[in-house]
């Protein structure tokens, strides 16, 4: 199916038909993410997966400057990468690709606060202030590929000092439309809240308020929120009868949601190792 849909493609582009060539891209690039996302099982993702990053990364050097595209091979990158990578190296590579993505497309949609990218955090925010809903998807999609590079990147100061960055484009998500991706960015802002020290802006109980939003707007269907509440703030507050709750709640609940299938089977995952550790840590 997946053959004959490149011919297809090929033919269209030998006809000069670019506007139908793009939708049929994109619209494939969309196909090949929402089937990774709606696995429930692991090693078929972790083997097939590779496949679908060469191919993507096919079509965008085909039209390179198609921001759907971008975007759409970034977060198939940080997914992977977030989901099955361990090794130091291999992270950083495939997070270097995911940022590379998401920034391009962010420059090409929004060229005026691209430019305040390099710049200092007072000037950062005031070009991220001028941005608009339009801009979310863009911002969002950058915002994402930088969280996954910083965590690729933890052993360089030059990384963790994006943090403050990171940090207020997840808020200026949040200002735009907090129920993108299912509260995505406060889920974000959750683990940053309370992963964090004081220092860096880390407040715990901001972190939780922001984990609990992300449950309200996801109606509790997003597993994950569940394991970062309990491995980000439970813990680091020594609340094991909250722990111990929010992971039997994963526990029992179905992991098969059209777009979180893949997250919630994880999180089923991390949350039986989580409980099993429960009474070693408290």
């Amino acid at each position: 199916m997946i053959t004959k849909a490149i011919g297809l493609v090929a033919i269209l582009m030998l006809a000069g038909c670019a506007s139908l060539i793009s939708s049929a891209t994109v619209r494939m690039a969309d196909n090949l993410t929402t089937a990774m996302l709606n696995q429930n099982d692991l090693e078929t993702v972790r083997e097939g997966a590779p496949a679908y990053l060469i191919m993507i990364d096919g079509l965008i050097e085909g039209d390179p400057g198609n921001t759907d595209l971008l975007l759409a091979g970034s977060k198939l990158y940080f997914a992977y990468t977030n989901a099955f990578i361990d090794d130091e190296e291999r992270s950083k590579l495939l997070a270097d690709k995911s940022l590379t993505y998401a920034k391009t497309a962010l420059c090409i949609e929004i060229p005026d606060f691209c430019m305040a990218l390099s710049e200092k955090l007072a000037v950062f925010k005031q070009a991220l202030d001028n941005t608009r809903r339009g801009d979310l998807p863009a911002l969002y999609g950058y915002a994402s590929a930088l969280a996954t590079w910083i965590q690729a990147n933890a052993a360089d100061w030059g990384a963790i000092a994006k943090l403050p960055q990171l940090t207020v484009l997840f808020e200026r998500c949040v200002e735009l439309d907090e129920k993108f991706d299912n509260g995505g960015a406060h889920v974000f802002l959750g683990v940053l809240g309370t992963k964090l020290p004081p220092s860096f802006g880390g407040k715990p109980e901001l972190g939780r308020a922001h984990f609990e939003r992300a449950l309200e707007i996801s109606e509790g269907k997003n597993l994950m929120v569940y394991v970062l509440m309990a491995e980000s703030y439970a813990r680091a507050v020594f609340d094991q009868e909250l722990h111990d709750e929010l992971l039997q709640t994963v526990l029992a609940k179905p992991a098969t949601i059209p777009g979180l299938t893949l997250a919630n089977t994880l999180a089923k995952q991390r949350a039986a190792v989580l409980l099993e550790e429960s009474s070693d840590y408290f």
